[in-house]
């Protein structure tokens, strides 16, 4: 045909027919999620010395336009320095109301748990997650007691997938007794706790006080060590929680005659590449002590009496994977380097503000390679240093005058995981370097809404109406106390849909016929067999029954012509025929 226009012709006709679906644009969610503050210099002197260099500069450039293309030259190596850890881009995860002490992800990085000083645990679940949908599928109270009528609920201080077996999940809050959950949020073990009037640490069967960390075997995916108040750390067999299987009481000679002090932090050493397998725990009387990770338990193969200031607490403590270096952070505003082969004095020593007299479980880790050690600041930067000389190659700010508590390196998921004080979750990654994880959760679409899952066309009636709790919202309007419990707990018990769950809700028996309806008289005679005996006096109705058993005995006809004839003593009414009784001997 002359003068047929194609582009016209498909732009008339559709290229598809039926229901057309948007498809999200992952380009631009991702580009979305990146961040702009990537890069600062460290703190102190360092940091006036960089304004200075920068301020020299930029006064160096006004006045020679040549120098144009050196700076151009310099922002390229910047951003080959920022391509060189994965901190490009970020999601956040606002699921605790108070701060986080504590993260871990499973061995694939699939799932997530975190704890907080509000006393919860949350899970968290990245294939099911969107951009819309970014909230935990679980949240549990660990502390919590069912039989207690008043509910003590306690900070959680520690959380950790297995290594070996992600199937399980140590969880420590700030009690006496651990406890082992599946990746589900149901509790699989919990240990026993000790007889705090016993002396001797040895005859207990648990912790007798707080516990504050603790370490799963890198070898054994049955063993954990937990590390408490009482001066101990114990090595606890997961099937068994009724006893540990070891003890390890660590005797510090700087507490006087008693001889204990707080073991507040412990790792245990994976020797993936060889290594030795060691297990290092440190005091709060300042020491540091290892032992060889498949025992004896006795003595410290090494110990170091001073390792950071006495009644400080070192919160954070990590082996390297090939189990030579041992990095502390100590509340003494230090960080050291330790060497397993000399574990006399520090190999590195630099100073570094310290978090942990207000949060303890401040940690520090070392990358999934070793070649670099993170963490925290006060100030809410991610430290990232060299090993070799502990001086930060980057300083990024995550939460800018939050403290950063906890991070987390995994190394299937190349990303960086932050909790900080605000109770904000931060994945630091990379879409060019790390795979799934948050950059599984940003690839996909949104979720579409229902318009059921807004809460302002819908009523929580599953606490039912009541007229006498009453609360006030912060602009006088009276509000129910479910409403207001909702509020505070935005994600807790929520549904796949986002409709609200509250897990206090009592569970509901099913029903049955007589639960329907309340049956009258004539229905139960009716129906139910012997049902007239209830309203039947029992002493009547064998009474009834005594003139026919008299008269043609059953059971006893065999014994009727010899049966004697019962004779009953006549019983005077008279004192005088009773016989004396006599008078007892004094």
């Amino acid at each position: 045909m002359d003068g047929f226009d194609e582009e016209a012709f498909k732009k008339f006709f559709p290229s598809g027919f039926g229901k057309q679906e948007k498809q999200a644009d992952v380009a631009a969610q991702i580009d979305r999620s990146k961040r702009t503050d990537l890069k600062t210099k460290s703190g102190g002197a360092e940091n006036e010395e960089s304004e200075r260099r920068v301020q020299d500069s930029t006064a160096a450039e006004a006045t020679d336009p040549e120098k144009d293309s050196d700076s151009d030259s310099d922002d390229d190596d910047d951003d080959d320095d920022d391509d060189e850890f994965p901190v490009s881009h970020e999601l956040v995860l606002k699921t605790h109301e108070r701060a986080i002490t504590t993260t871990s992800l499973d061995v694939s990085g699939g799932r997530l748990v975190s704890g907080s000083t509000d006393c919860t645990i949350k899970l968290h679940d990245f294939s099911s997650m969107t951009p819309s949908t970014i909230r935990a599928f679980k949240s549990i109270d660990p502390s919590a007691k069912k039989q207690s009528a008043a509910q003590e609920t306690h900070p959680v201080h520690y959380v950790a997938f297995n290594p070996i077996s992600p199937s399980q999940i140590l969880v420590i809050p700030a009690t006496p007794q651990p406890k082992v959950y599946d990746r589900d949020g149901n509790v699989l073990t919990e240990f026993v706790k000790g007889d705090m009037y016993l002396r001797d640490m040895h005859n207990t069967k648990g912790h007798v006080s707080e516990v504050t960390s603790g370490a799963w075997s890198p070898t054994d995916y049955n063993l954990c060590a937990t590390a408490g108040t009482d001066s101990t750390v114990r090595i606890w067999d997961v099937n068994v929680g009724r006893n540990q299987k070891e003890v390890i009481v660590h005797k510090s000679r700087a507490a006087g005659s008693a001889g204990r002090t707080k073991v507040t932090t412990v790792a245990w050493a994976s020797p993936k590449q060889g290594g030795p397998n060691v297990l290092v725990a440190t005091g709060f009387d300042g020491s540091i002590a290892m032992w060889s990770g498949d025992g004896p338990f006795t003595r410290p193969a090494a110990e170091v009496r001073d390792a950071h200031t006495r009644d400080t607490w070192t919160g954070g403590v990590d082996i390297s994977i090939d189990g030579r270096l041992v990095v502390t952070r100590g509340g003494d505003n230090t960080i050291k380097l330790w060497d397993t082969r000399k574990f006399k004095q520090p190999v590195t020593t630099v100073t570094h503000q310290s978090t942990s007299d207000h949060y303890p479980s401040t940690n520090i880790k070392f990358s999934p390679t070793g070649t670099n050690i993170i963490t925290g600041s006060e100030t809410g930067h991610l430290h990232i240093l060299n090993p070799a000389t502990l001086k930060p190659e980057l300083v990024t700010p995550v939460t800018p005058g939050s403290p950063l508590i906890t991070v987390l390196w995994h190394d299937k998921l190349n990303q960086i995981l932050t909790g900080s004080v605000n109770g904000e979750m931060h994945m630091l990654y990379n879409p060019t370097m790390s795979t799934k994880g948050a950059a599984l959760v940003m690839s996909k679409a949104p979720k579409r809404r229902h318009i059921d899952d807004d809460p302002n066309f819908t009523t929580d009636i599953s606490q039912g109406f009541s007229g006498d709790s009453v609360a006030v919202g912060a602009n006088g309007v009276p509000q129910s106390a479910a409403a207001s419990w909702s509020a505070r707990h935005p994600t807790v018990g929520l549904t796949v849909s986002g409709r609200s769950r509250d897990p206090r809700r009592p569970h509901l028996p099913a029903q049955t016929p007589f639960a329907k309806s309340q049956p009258d008289e004539k229905h139960i005679r009716e129906s139910i067999p012997l049902s007239s005996m209830r309203d039947e006096d029992p002493r009547e109705a064998l009474l009834k029954y005594a003139d026919k058993a008299k008269n043609d005995p059953i059971f006893t006809k065999a014994w009727e012509k010899t049966q004697p004839k019962t004779i009953y003593a006549d019983i005077s009414d008279e004192e005088d025929d009773r016989p004396e009784k006599k008078k007892a001997r004094r």
